[in-house]
């Protein structure tokens, strides 16, 4: 008697996202890096590539079908940032905009801030910017100083600072990361409100950034700014499950950015390995080159499995587990982009730096995905203590 057939591997991906994948990587090559070069050394925007994204439906394929969008979720969307990225044009404001702000508005918004929202973030003709960190917070929720009042009238009134807020200068609005009195406990407790750009007392200041790209950062200042009841998303006793629910899909985000930038290294790099000759042989036909770069490949794919988990979790309504995988997505995107970054520019030696291979930029830019949202030094602190119940050290 013949044993029974082994039961067939489980797909890692859809049908359906295989597709997305293939179609998001076609649109990424008709524009490319060339395109996002040009853009940033303009001082503009990737307005092309964005509303051709939305147009195809890629930019809300997270949101909801009834107000624009896809229906799908984090695990679609970061296909989409991670192909584009691979292509050598992210669209850093993906992890803003749809991921974190959508993502909040539509499971936590009133009926009414869906409807305003959701369809234009879905279809882009909006975009909202995020803003937690402060200059003396960091990204730390229990010690943010924004904070929120509540006057007679139902109003709210903001006052504090915020750095490192991505697109304000594009974005209709941003949601801030504030502080509410809880009258129980007489303590502060962390609150979303969407704030409009043109909101009185809502000022910005541009940062000057060593890095170049085409979202430029910001300084944000609040000082009384006047907002109407409705401008608190959810539930003020809500507290942190509001704020997670958008920094879990930032740190899968950030992941698919990190493995769609080493992608991109690693393929400039692999390409020119084949086709450089020093010693009658491709320079990739030696160990020393060849192996590092086999090591990359390994570490990105490996990295991409646990985005996927995340991603995945998160989408099944796992906000705990999904906690603890968005942050081990995001380190190990973050150091195995950073080492395929630096090991291709050192496989193409001079022409590493040059402008025609579109590398040396990279180097600064693969390390905001150690800095941003959150360090991986935090991560490791959360690991630590959550994942392997140390003690804390602070």
């Amino acid at each position: 008697m013949n044993a029974p057939a082994a039961p067939a591997a489980p797909v890692l991906e859809t049908e359906e996202h295989q597709a997305l994948r293939a179609a998001v990587a076609a649109l990424g090559k008709r524009f490319g890096r060339d395109y996002m070069t040009r853009v940033t050394a303009a001082e503009g925007h990737p307005e092309e590539l964005w509303a051709e994204a939305a147009k195809l439906g890629y930019l809300g394929v997270n949101l909801p079908e009834e107000y624009g969008g896809g229906g799908g979720g984090i695990a679609e969307l970061s296909i989409v940032l991670e192909e584009l990225g691979a292509a050598g044009s992210p669209l850093l404001m993906m992890v803003v905009s749809p991921a974190i702000c959508g993502t909040v508005i539509s499971r936590f918004g009133t009926e009414e801030q869906k409807r305003a929202w959701l369809p234009g973030l879905a279809d882009g003709g909006r975009t909202m910017a995020f803003g937690i960190t402060e200059p003396d917070a960091g990204s730390n929720s229990h010690r943010i100083t924004t904070t929120a009042r509540k006057d007679d009238d139902g109003s709210w009134v903001l006052n504090g600072r915020k750095v490192f807020v991505s697109g304000v200068d594009i974005a209709d609005a941003t949601l801030i990361v504030g502080r509410t009195s809880d009258a129980r406990t007489g303590k502060l407790k962390p609150c979303l409100f969407i704030v409009p750009r043109d909101a009185p007392g809502f000022e910005r200041r541009r940062i000057d950034m060593e890095l170049q790209a085409p979202e430029k950062q910001f300084e944000l200042t609040l000082d009384d700014v006047r907002l109407p009841a409705d401008a608190l998303v959810g539930d003020e006793d809500a507290g942190l499950l509001q704020l997670f629910a958008g920094l879990n899909p930032e740190r899968v985000m950030t992941a698919a950015f990190a493995i769609g930038m080493g992608r991109y290294a690693l393929r400039r790099a692999v390409e020119y390995a084949k086709e450089r000759t020093v010693w009658q042989a491709p320079i990739g036909s030696h160990q020393a080159v060849a192996h590092p770069l086999a090591q990359i490949h390994i570490e990105l794919e490996l990295a991409r499995l646990m985005m996927q988990k995340a991603a995945r979790l998160y989408d099944a309504g796992d906000d705990m587990g999904a906690g603890e995988a968005a942050n081990m997505a995001k380190y190990a995107a973050a150091e195995a982009c950073v080492r395929a970054v630096d090991q291709a520019v050192h496989t193409l030696g001079g022409n590493g730096l040059t402008r025609e291979f579109g590398l040396a930029s990279l180097i600064t830019g693969s390390r905001v995905a150690r800095i941003a949202p959150v360090s991986r030094e935090m991560i490791l602190n959360y690991v630590s203590h959550q994942s392997l119940g140390l003690p804390k050290s602070y």
